[in-house]
């Protein structure tokens, strides 16, 4: 974009791609605007990507913000080795009024402005895609093409999304009205009024390790497209891809004549809790937040003044109750369960089956044949290093690890998980999931069963019948919350069960998934991640309701 390019030339640039989004989120069909396939960004797009992560090794990283009193970073890989990034700490006492100072601004360059602004900075960061598939990758420890995908086209498609979301809860309500009132005998009474989108204030983003990006972008992108400063407060061990967003969003701000104060960057010293500290200022009025059940409720309660958009953990089942396609339902179970070693918010944790076996087109399977099965049907699919890499990724921090550790206690060991050797980074922590046999009978194992186990570990859990896996699958969902729910199923009837589970406690169910879709994957602009009604997360990814309480609106009213 050149420098003087206007509001208007970017609105032009933007407003096709704008209203492509508008017309899919109304449809739910599939669109996306950014390339998967990493070839798609040119020939040298690769190496260049790679040399612009490495340039930035070992660097600080100055975006030039209000209020910068220190230089922090402490992150390495979880593929070993150190960046040596430092980046800037910020005196809040400096750094929020300065973002304060950029609203108006912004307020009143209205919705369309705004949108097309946030659609400027997502197509830069889409051509830079290859450089933040490394930043990903190094810092959430996502395998090289899910941190291209997922942190790359995938993001920017939640972005998107958020902005088309956005844009259509403001344009409402027409920014201009004339209003006449009949009086009978008497000349009508006549206003004009004007509608603005007021936003809330400064927006708090709180990223988190494992999808920076993917996490981040939706409550980024929404709180920016209705007029609200974001302070991006990235997670310790996952700055830098964070961090250039912020620095583009800043370089796109600036070029078309608004403060780059509007986004900026807030890392934390080693164990400083500066969330916890700028989550309660005054100034912060809106909080998005992925992570951990115990601080998601921390800032329900105490975050008073804002309003907070969180995303924590559930435990997301699957019923398993019958097939008619057993070969591609333990196909399509390993892959869920291996993808990125299960260290999603999405990854199924607690298989129920019940104990007298299931029906399949392969003819009745026991409990133990279909848990037998599907171990098979994982070692086969990681049997190979290679292939094993490619779809585990990296343990991102020493808590997973213990969780894989700790799960042989648990149960009866189905499946051990091993140790694979990654050929390009030695000192990577990678391993094969676990599967573990728990009795859903016995209160140990149901105490298990109903606790999130973060990581490459899942539960095999033998039920009496069909009637009892939809009992504790509707006991879990109400009381932890899940974030997705599966079951196969060939009869109408359970299918009617687990359907009326779902909808009673707002939790998106897949059903009878055999190919290439998989009940951990959300498509953008179709799919909604998450409900916002359980325990998991109080709010979706992407629907109104994620948007329309980040602004107000205010009536000027004037006589005609």
């Amino acid at each position: 974009m050149a420098a003087d390019m206007t509001p208007a030339q970017l609105i032009e640039k933007h407003r096709p791609t704008l209203d492509k989004a508008l017309e899919t989120i109304r449809t739910r069909a599939y669109w996306s605007p950014h390339p998967e396939h990493p070839k798609a960004y040119g020939e040298t797009a690769a190496p260049d990507g790679l040399a612009a992560f490495e340039a930035l090794r070992g660097t600080r990283f100055d975006l030039d913000q209000p209020g910068t009193d220190d230089w922090v970073g402490e992150e390495v890989s979880p593929y070993g080795p150190e960046l040596g990034i430092t980046y800037p700490h910020p005196d809040p006492e400096v750094l929020l009024p300065a973002m304060r100072a950029a609203l108006p601004t912004w307020r009143d360059a209205g919705p369309e402005t705004r949108a097309a602004v946030c659609l400027e900075i997502l197509a830069r960061i889409s051509a830079r895609t290859h450089e933040f598939a490394q930043a990903v990758m190094h810092t959430s420890g996502q395998a090289f093409m899910m941190a291209f995908q997922a942190g790359g086209p995938h993001a920017q498609d939640r972005g998107m999304e958020a902005v088309a979301y956005a844009y259509a809860e403001q344009a409402r309500v027409p920014e201009q009205a004339p209003w006449s009132k009949p009086q009978g005998k008497r000349d009508p009474l006549e206003l004009t009024k004007a509608f603005t989108a007021v936003p809330r204030g400064v927006a708090l983003m709180i990223g988190c390790n494992t999808f920076p990006t993917w996490n981040g972008y939706p409550g980024l992108f929404a709180s920016l497209a209705t007029g609200n400063p974001v302070l991006v407060k990235p997670h310790p061990q996952a700055v830098l891809p964070l961090a250039l967003t912020v620095r583009v969003a800043r370089e796109v701000l600036t070029e078309a004549g608004f403060p780059a104060d509007l986004v900026c960057l807030a890392v934390d010293r080693p164990g400083e809790g500066l969330a916890k500290t700028l989550a309660v200022r005054p100034e912060i009025r809106i909080i998005d937040y992925t992570g951990s059940t115990a601080f998601g409720d921390w800032l329900e309660s105490n975050a008073r003044q804002a309003q907070v958009y969180t995303e924590k953990a559930g435990v997301n089942t699957v019923v398993i109750e019958s097939t008619d396609d057993y070969k591609g339902m333990l196909g399509n179970l390993a892959f869920s369960l291996s993808l990125y070693s299960g260290q999603m918010c999405t990854t199924p944790q607690n298989l129920l089956i019940p104990r007298a076996g299931i029906t399949t087109d392969a003819g009745p399977k026991s409990y133990d044949e279909v848990v037998t099965d599907l171990a098979g049907a994982v070692s086969g699919l990681l049997g190979d290093d290679a292939r094993a890499n490619a779809l585990l990724g990296a343990l991102v921090n020493p808590q997973v690890k213990a969780h894989l550790d700790g799960a042989g206690e648990l149960g009866e060991v189905a499946l051990a998980s091993r140790t694979v050797t990654h050929p390009e980074f030695p000192g990577a922590t990678v391993h094969t999931p676990a599967i573990i046999k728990l009795d859903g009978a016995k209160p140990e194992s149901e105490a298990v069963c109903r606790t999130e186990c973060f990581g490459p570990v899942s539960f095999a859990v033998a039920v009496d019948s069909a009637d009892d896996a939809v009992a504790l699958l509707r006991d879990t969902v109400r009381e932890q919350g899940a974030m997705t729910v599966g079951a196969y199923t060939t009869s109408p009837e359970v299918e009617r069960q687990v359907q009326d589970v779902c909808l009673d406690e707002c939790a998106q169910l897949s059903l009878n998934l055999t190919g290439g879709v998989y009940v951990n994957q959300t498509a953008a602009f179709s799919d909604f991640h998450g409900s916002g009604g359980n325990p998991s997360a109080n709010a979706a990814l992407c629907d109104g309701a994620f948007v329309a309480n980040r602004f107000r609106t205010v009536e000027v009213r004037r006589p005609a």
